[in-house]
């Protein structure tokens, strides 16, 4: 098993150097390979980074919505304190000292800028780049503790934005800044969901975006843990990504060290049930097939 998407900082907590150490990433290839987890790649978000800040720089300048506007500075200005270098550096040294890590980011939609973002991205050899839908211009969906920007999901309607989020999925798909899709229908984590035919009409735009762009899309438990109560992606996501034989990776999607590797049981199953037989791991961004194998038996009670 893989989990293809590790954090090293909680949302709420500034990026520190203090988890930039390979003592510290040893923790975490400890801690996996107990949930039977081989290899696991760092992904931090771009936007954790001084240097992700500066090539985005104010793209929520022109949101007529004073509270959205100022909620997404706001948010960059916490955020935006890491050093990229560093980081690249410490993974480096850990892959040097034999731990089991990829190297990766977790970048997301930024409409006319990802030619910015990808030139960014080409100086740096990274293993591994997630994209991610997290933002719908400058409405955070996700962000479901947020009044501020929960209450665009009254105004928006339900349909509009899961229409939206799969436009801003293909979007991104297409310019192939990326190499897995995280969180495909990341739309549903707040609990809200459209009728089926809609839901039908976008997971099928998600999967033949993933197919047509050769995209790897990802398994991650962390939405059993949101309103959602359901994995990233549905099952009929899942087997739509299957029969398009779009290729997986598995994740957790945690942040630190506590849920790293979470329900890894349910990433098999899910996987097994889709029919596959392999997930897809990454080497310079270069993806190869990893056997799915059996679930270990210590995982197996």
């Amino acid at each position: 098993m893989l989990d293809y998407h590790v954090h090293l900082w909680p949302h709420e907590d500034k990026a520190t150097e203090r988890e930039l150490t390979v003592e510290r990433l040893s923790e975490y290839c400890e801690e996996a390979s107990k949930r039977g987890v081989r290899e696991i790649a760092l992904t931090e978000h771009l936007f954790r980074f001084r240097r992700g800040r500066e090539i985005v720089e104010g793209f929520w300048a022109d949101e007529p919505d004073e509270a959205l506007r100022e909620y997404m500075a706001a948010y960059f200005d916490h955020h935006a304190t890491a050093d990229l270098d560093l980081y690249m550096e410490t993974v480096d040294q850990a892959k040097a000292a034999g731990l089991p890590v990829v190297a990766g980011l977790e970048v997301d939609y930024y409409p006319g800028r990802m030619d910015r973002v990808a030139s960014l991205l080409d100086g740096y050899p990274f293993d591994v780049l997630l994209g991610s839908i997290h933002w719908l211009g400058t409405w955070m969906f996700d962000l479901i503790d947020s009044p501020v920007q929960q209450r665009e999901w009254d105004s928006r309607g339900i349909e509009h934005a899961w229409r939206a989020y799969g436009q801003a999925l293909e979007e991104l798909a297409a310019t192939r800044t990326t190499d897995v899709l995280a969180h495909p229908d990341l739309v549903k984590v707040a609990g809200r969901r459209p009728d089926s035919g809609v839901v039908r009409e976008v997971e099928t735009r998600i999967a033949e975006a993933a197919a047509t762009s050769g995209m790897a899309a990802e398994i991650s438990s962390a939405g059993l843990l949101k309103p959602a109560r359901e994995a990233f992606p549905s099952k009929s996501l899942l087997q739509r990504f299957s029969d398009l034989a779009v290729p997986v990776t598995t994740a957790s999607d945690t942040h630190g060290i506590s849920r790293i590797a979470l329900d890894v049981r349910h990433l098999h199953d899910a996987a097994s049930m889709a029919g596959y037989v392999s997930l897809r791991a990454f080497s310079a961004r270069v993806g190869y097939d990893v056997e799915l194998g059996p679930v270990p038996p210590e995982l197996s009670k």
